[in-house]
């Protein structure tokens, strides 16, 4: 496995918290520090043992770095990688977790006039409705996926150096283009989020809202979990990746209507249709989870 002497972590909440315990307790890095503009966040992430130190000063805490890792929330980012992309050597690794992949290029290629050859863009599928370093956790990205990004003009060492970052924390690398990863993210993560935030909105807006929420049960607790995610961050994806989340509710819209039509006019077959095709889909997708699994099992 690759090591380095030096991470350096832009912004301490829960995915950057968590990559930098589960890099600092593996030994990837040699020394793991961190950025931010928050040092409350900061000196619990030191006395959380999860970084070795901080500092306020981007310069200083970027200085020396092998690699840094933006994981600032998303429109954030875009600005952060054209400033690093102007002080940095190409010698230093930039990398990112957001969640939107196309803005970032598209700031980092109005900043350089191409892809920079040491910028390789990157996203763990994974997280928690909790946020903050507090929340932090080493075996986060355990068994979960992280997508790499990169373009034909990324130099595969970065890409390998990557890689091995995000392989040191057990996580299951793969690769994917940009305008993929963004379409797919909008229909497997980003709708489902706007989805929930919207019902439980809905609901909340309603005069019996003590009844329905009393006495919700399991399957709405779980469908709406993800809306006690960070608003900020869910705020600045549906900004960032508008385009793609957009055609996604236009989809499900259709769709949602379609069922609507069924039900207003008791056309029980096409409800039955829809519903079976669904649960078929559904099954589909579990079996795959649990082939996934087994063949991580089988690995180790």
């Amino acid at each position: 496995m690759t090591t380095v002497n030096r991470v350096t972590i832009l912004a301490l909440g829960l995915i950057g918290g968590s990559l930098a315990k589960a890099i600092k307790d593996n030994g990837f890095a040699g020394e793991v520090v961190a950025w931010g503009r928050r040092e409350k966040s900061l000196k619990t992430g030191l006395d959380l043992g999860i970084i070795d130190r901080y500092s306020l000063d981007l310069a200083e805490a970027i200085a020396g770095a092998d690699i840094i890792v933006v994981a600032t929330p998303t429109l954030i980012a875009a600005d952060m990688i054209k400033q690093l992309l102007k002080t940095v050597s190409e010698q230093t690794i930039i990398t990112d977790v957001a969640s939107v992949k196309g803005n970032l290029l598209t700031a980092a290629v109005e900043c350089c006039g191409k892809v920079p050859p040491n910028l390789v863009l990157g996203h763990p599928i994974a997280g928690s409705e909790k946020s903050g370093v507090e929340a932090a956790k080493a075996d986060l990205f355990v068994n979960h996926r992280v997508i790499l990004t990169p373009d034909a003009q990324t130099d595969k060492q970065a890409i390998a150096v990557v890689r091995d970052m995000w392989e040191s924390t057990e996580a299951d690398v793969v690769e994917m283009p940009v305008t993929d990863h963004d379409q797919v993210l909008a229909a497997t993560s980003h709708l489902p989020h706007i989805l929930a935030y919207t019902l439980v909105d809905a609901l909340a807006g309603q005069k019996e809202q003590q009844d329905i929420f009393r006495y919700a049960a399991g399957g709405f607790r779980d469908f709406t979990r993800i809306a006690s995610s960070d608003p900020t961050m869910w705020h600045d994806i549906s900004l960032a990746n508008s385009d793609a989340i957009l055609k996604m509710i236009d989809i499900f819209s259709a769709q949602l209507a379609e069922v609507r039509g069924a039900i207003e006019t008791s056309d029980s077959e096409k409800i039955m249709a829809s519903f079976e095709r669904a649960k078929s889909a559904r099954d589909q997708f579990s079996q795959l989870l649990e082939k996934q699994s087994l063949s991580t099992i089988t690995s180790e």
